[in-house]
């Protein structure tokens, strides 16, 4: 029976190649990693300030301050001042924005359908048999 860290090692490992995969689809939205990432927290988050913004990004302040203002540059987000807070203000993605990241997702999902392809159709039915197992998705 395997021990859980030999699982975890592994899962690690696969974890990172097949992101890496994914990853090259990324350069396909012309963005850029930092704002593809900060629009997906945006648009599956929802709106929120740039403090949360950041903290979920796990930037500085003035680091997300300038990921924001390249998403507004490209019309993918948008500021509007905080109801709660006058010093503030709310951030959230754009109708131009929630399509980008859309085919930017979609692009990614194609590249990691690919490398299942190669595998047995009962190999992919037992690997995701074990994600629902163990991570209920």
């Amino acid at each position: 029976m395997a021990r859980a860290s030999d699982v975890a090692d592994r899962l690690h490992s696969v974890a990172i190649r097949v992101l890496r995969h994914a990853r090259e689809a990324d350069r396909e939205a012309g963005i850029g990693p930092a704002r593809l990432s900060a629009l997906s927290v945006l648009v599956y988050g929802g709106p929120c300030t740039i403090s949360e913004l950041a903290s979920a990004e796990q930037v500085s302040l003035p680091t997300m301050t300038r990921i924001v203002q390249g998403l507004e540059q490209f019309s993918l987000a948008r500021r509007k001042a905080s109801p709660a807070d006058a010093r503030s203000s709310i951030v959230a993605p754009t109708a131009k924005g929630n399509a980008l990241l859309q085919r930017a997702r979609n692009a990614r999902l194609r590249r990691i359908e690919a490398l299942l392809k190669s595998a047995k159709t009962e190999d992919v039915a037992r690997l995701g048999d074990a994600l629902a197992a163990v991570f209920g998705v």
